[in-house]
């Protein structure tokens, strides 16, 4: 009993030690990096270098807009899978609840469901309030709308809302299957944090070709899916394992 005033500071300081440095690999990093790269993008021209060359390269005009592959297998169907995966995820996640031997995936399963919901939810929440161009709409690509910056008024002028991506957010959402594993089985983090990453730039470089969107749509779409996840996993994963006592040890040094 006299040990525990000694051992309960140590613990405590070394708990919220591994909790900073958790936020700074998981939050404050990306961040960062997201920030850097959307000055670039955004304010240093990249994104017009980046589609003009995608727009020469089709030959003046965006060739795959239509096109069967992207516009139909990649957009369409790629669509119909996400939700497909999402549908399925909810119906895993009930039966969890349902069946007493499946309870360590439970919350997990709960996660990952309202993870995918919120990210994919707040992107098309975004759209509708950041009011930008597609690429397809400018004048520079063959459309009839001057380019106004994010920032700028419209001043009345309709826009097309493409700002994040919508359809790159379907494949982004998955990176919460990073933080799903975290919980579950961390050594399967990566691949999770993989398939996310690989289904979104799928998703976002189809989009591109088509001339649907800039890299920067494709860019905010991830920080805010991985926002959404991170957060969400703060709350319904990380924390009440913590108030049981249990410190992440595996999350933690991820």
């Amino acid at each position: 009993m006299t040990t525990l005033p000694i051992c309960a500071p140590t613990v405590a300081h070394t708990a919220s030690g591994v909790e900073t440095h958790f936020l700074v690999r998981h939050l404050w990093l990306p961040l960062a990096c997201v920030l850097l790269a959307s000055a670039l993008l955004m304010g240093a021209g990249g994104d017009q270098w980046i589609a003009d060359a995608l727009y020469r390269l089709e030959g003046g005009h965006w060739l795959l807009k239509d096109h069967w592959f992207t516009s139909g297998v990649i957009h369409r169907v790629g669509k119909w899978l996400s939700t497909a995966a999402g549908v399925g995820v909810l119906v895993l996640a009930i039966v969890a609840w349902c069946r007493p031997r499946l309870k360590v995936l439970r919350w997990p399963l709960t996660y990952l469901t309202a993870s995918v919901a919120l990210s994919t939810s707040l992107v098309s929440l975004l759209k509708s309030w950041t009011a930008m161009d597609c690429p397809w709409d400018l004048s520079r690509y063959g459309g009839t709308q001057a380019m106004i910056g994010l920032f700028e008024s419209r001043h009345g002028i309709a826009a097309s809302g493409c700002f994040p991506a919508g359809h790159a957010s379907a494949g982004y959402a998955w990176v919460a299957l990073y933080f799903c594993a975290l919980a579950l089985r961390p050594a399967w983090r990566f691949a999770g944090l993989f398939i996310g990453l690989a289904a979104g730039l799928i998703f976002g470089v189809a989009q591109q070709l088509r001339g649907a969107h800039f890299l920067s749509h494709d860019l905010w779409s991830l920080a805010v899916c991985w926002v959404s996840a991170l957060a969400l996993y703060c709350v319904m994963l990380q924390r009440p394992r913590r108030a049981l006592g249990l410190v992440l040890l595996s999350g933690d040094a991820a």
